[in-house]
């Protein structure tokens, strides 16, 4: 499981209709917090999903070196695939490494149901949307956690 954090001062997502190109806003976080995109490989399973959500919630990347915990600060969580992407060869990247759908959803929903259980606001992306995500990074802040 792969995980960009960024540390943000607002962050919202959009969610497009593909087939009529309606954007919907979907969910946003308007105080200091975490953008979370998160990527899920093929054998990632329960202890991945609880060692990331303890990285994401206990890291001290907020102000005054606090974690989202200590500030109960919230998080947007958004589904990312092409976290997973390889572009070793050629100029198309392959997606062979990220984690099918059916695999993939039911991790990130168990990620953002570990941040909750811990007393964190969560907001979150929809898995499988065509989304666009605005955010304001804070810093700029942005780490790259591997489970």
């Amino acid at each position: 499981m792969r995980a960009v954090l960024q540390r943000v001062s607002s962050a919202s997502v959009a969610v497009l209709d593909d087939d009529t190109g309606e954007r919907r806003d979907h969910s946003r976080i308007d105080s200091e917090g975490l953008l979370v995109l998160l990527g899920v490989t093929h054998d990632d399973g329960e202890e991945q999903a609880q060692t990331i959500a303890r990285k994401i919630a206990e890291l001290r990347i907020l102000s005054g070196e606090k974690s989202a915990t200590d500030l109960d600060a919230p998080i947007l969580v958004v589904s990312q695939f092409t976290l997973y992407a390889d572009v070793r060869k050629g100029r198309r990247p392959s997606w062979n490494q990220a984690a099918p759908g059916p695999v993939a959803e039911p991790l990130v929903a168990r990620v953002v149901e570990e941040l909750r259980s811990r007393g964190l606001t969560v907001a979150e992306g929809e898995f499988g949307a065509h989304m666009q995500v605005s955010l304001v990074n804070d810093g700029p802040v942005t780490i790259l956690v591997e489970a």
